[in-house]
């Protein structure tokens, strides 16, 4: 009934009544001279120097405060009270519970802070539902799958134990195989900001959406069809959607907490206790482990592996890496080398336009754009005759003007390619496939204002097919609506200012050097604006002998950022990615 708290303060306050006056309130008298039970009770009190010596005073201080506790402590037991009921209601079984923090993370079951209050009751208002698990079996040409899905959250918690974010994840295991031997695979795109769904529905999982043809405009019905490429024969497969994408969220209300998750290192470290607390729940740590990551997985991707095998205690077997960006320092600004990573992608965009190309075809913009155009790009624009020499075989490569290269003087950014290409017909290609091309809204403009056609037609049916198979095929329903693409997280991210912009070679190198048995796969698209494939291979050149072709493979394949969208190379990306695995 009796808070302990006031229990304490009240024999204080009783042996105050009974001790000299002259021992413990004295002004020269200091809280470090003071004797030991003096010393504890100004502590409690905080007002040792304001009292006087007489006792009948200090008597009716007494009972005015001894009242105001009693009274505190019968709130504080009340405010207590519901804070248990919901930790008693949770879920024993639900890995986002919030009452005992998990390995790793030191909890927050503590009762009785005014401040605490508060933050239990706005994470439990944000709370994911409970882990739904589900079963299915797959029919697929010449075999099916028998499998279990879990759609659940796992629950980050800060280093005081006080509840952060809740990270929802869709994982598929293959019923009845060992988990000791059999591999999973822990897959996330990029953005920032963008959930999982591209690689779920594109690619890898065991439904797909079609996101080419008549599947890619914005009205195409979501209707998810068996995947006959899935990757549930050879590898167990986890869906991440990191904070702010998909369902996942903060539970946390401080302003800090996104500062600190919407970083590149906060955010490494958020996908890496996941991955973790991932296995340690399905018992899972004995398996082979792989890692996928798209777009700006590229900087996600090795940084996670990096984590994993020096922070957490996991190894990995495997990266897979699909249209990544690896170093963002050459890409942009007044670097050349942007220049010379995209000039095989513009020329391949102008070769399909005349018929099926293959990487193969662009050895010969891939020596120039090394050679003869990086030596004359460095000659500087001063250069008259360097610069009008690569805008016309820029002109030559990519089908545009010569009057345009020449302006640009053989510099084209991709805002200006994607203008120019097919201009006269009111168009503009994509940036995550620069081969489809869609109409200009303000062609006559002097400034560049048009989406991209190759991906905001996009969003739409990849949402529908999401929330469907989230509420519907796997039965979790949680409140709130679905990020598929939030650009409220890539417009808050931090991605490192001054001499240190966002970049994963140095991960990447230390993982491999660290794991001689650790491979990586990376895969492009020759159409890919947003992250050009030869940017990507002229990073990976600079790699150590260490990481040589028997460690590293690179591949290309006619398509876009989501290349897989196309059948036939996601049937041939599907071979490398098991091979790899094998």
């Amino acid at each position: 009934m009796f808070d302990a708290g006031a229990i304490v303060i009240f024999i204080s306050y009783f042996r105050l009544l009974t001790v000299p006056d002259c021992s413990y309130f004295a002004p020269a008298r200091t809280a470090g001279t003071a004797p030991d039970n003096c010393g504890v009770y100004r502590e409690r009190s905080g007002m040792a120097k304001a009292f006087t010596a007489s006792r009948y005073a200090r008597g009716r201080i007494l009972v005015a405060l001894l009242a105001l506790t009693l009274a505190t402590g019968v709130r504080a037991e009340e405010a207590d009270e519901p804070k248990q009921e919901q930790r008693t209601a949770a879920p024993t079984a639900a890995p986002a519970d919030a009452a005992k923090a998990p390995a790793g993370q030191k909890g927050g079951g503590a009762r009785g802070g005014g401040q605490a209050a508060p933050a239990a009751a706005a994470a439990e208002a944000h709370r994911l539902p409970p882990d739904s698990t589900t079963k299915h079996t797959l029919a697929l040409p010449g075999r099916s799958l028998s499998f279990t899905a879990v759609a659940g959250s796992i629950r980050l918690f800060d280093d005081k134990g006080e509840p952060q974010a809740d990270v929802a994840y869709t994982s598929y295991q293959l019923d009845g195989a060992d988990s000791g031997t059999r591999p999973v695979t822990f897959l996330f795109n990029g953005g920032p900001g963008s959930s999982s769904a591209w690689l779920q529905f594109g690619d890898a999982g065991p439904w797909r959406l079609s996101i080419t043809g008549e599947g890619a405009i914005a009205s195409a019905s979501p209707d998810l069809l068996p995947n006959a490429e899935t990757w549930l024969d050879f590898s167990d497969l986890v869906f991440i959607d990191p904070v702010g994408t998909g369902y996942s969220r903060f539970v946390s209300t401080g302003d800090d907490v996104r500062r600190r998750i919407w970083s590149v290192d906060g955010d490494v470290e958020a996908v890496s206790l996941v991955i973790r607390r991932w296995l340690e729940k399905y018992d899972r740590l004995l398996s082979p482990k792989y890692v996928t990551g798209e777009s700006y997985g590229g900087i996600r991707g090795p940084k996670v592996v990096h984590n994993l095998q020096t922070k957490q205690g996991v190894g990995v077997r495997g990266l897979i890496l699909v249209s990544p960006v690896l170093d963002f320092r050459d890409w942009s600004g007044s670097s050349i080398l942007q220049f010379v990573g995209r000039l095989p992608t513009m020329a391949a965009v102008a070769r399909e336009a005349k018929g099926p190309v293959t990487h193969k075809d662009m050895a010969d913009v891939e020596r120039y754009a090394r050679g003869e155009y990086l030596a004359d790009l460095v000659k500087g624009q001063a250069d008259v005759e360097a610069t009008n020499r690569i805008a016309d075989k820029v002109a030559g490569f990519t089908g545009i003007d010569s009057a345009v290269t020449r302006r640009l003087a053989g510099r084209l950014s991709v805002g200006e390619f994607r203008r120019e290409f097919d201009r006269k017909n009111g168009k503009v290609t994509g940036r995550y496939d620069a081969s489809v091309t869609g109409f200009d809204p303000y062609p006559d403009s002097n400034y560049g204002q048009f989406g991209d056609p190759s991906g905001d037609a996009l969003m739409a049916p990849l949402t529908s097919a999401a929330v469907d198979l989230t509420k519907r095929k796997l039965n979790w329903r949680p409140d709130g609506s679905y990020q598929l693409l939030n650009g409220a997280v890539g417009n808050a991210w931090n991605f490192g200012r001054g001499q240190s912009p966002a970049e994963s070679v140095s991960e990447l190198r230390q993982s491999l050097a660290l794991d001689p048995k650790l491979k990586l796969l990376v895969a492009h698209g020759l159409f890919d604006l947003a992250t050009p494939y030869f940017a990507t291979r002229i990073v990976l050149d600079q790699l150590p002998a260490y990481a040589g072709p028997d460690r590293v493979k690179f591949v290309v394949y006619p398509g876009g950022h989501m290349f897989y969208s196309r059948e036939a190379a996601r049937k041939a990306f599907r071979g490398e990615v098991q091979a790899l695995m094998k």
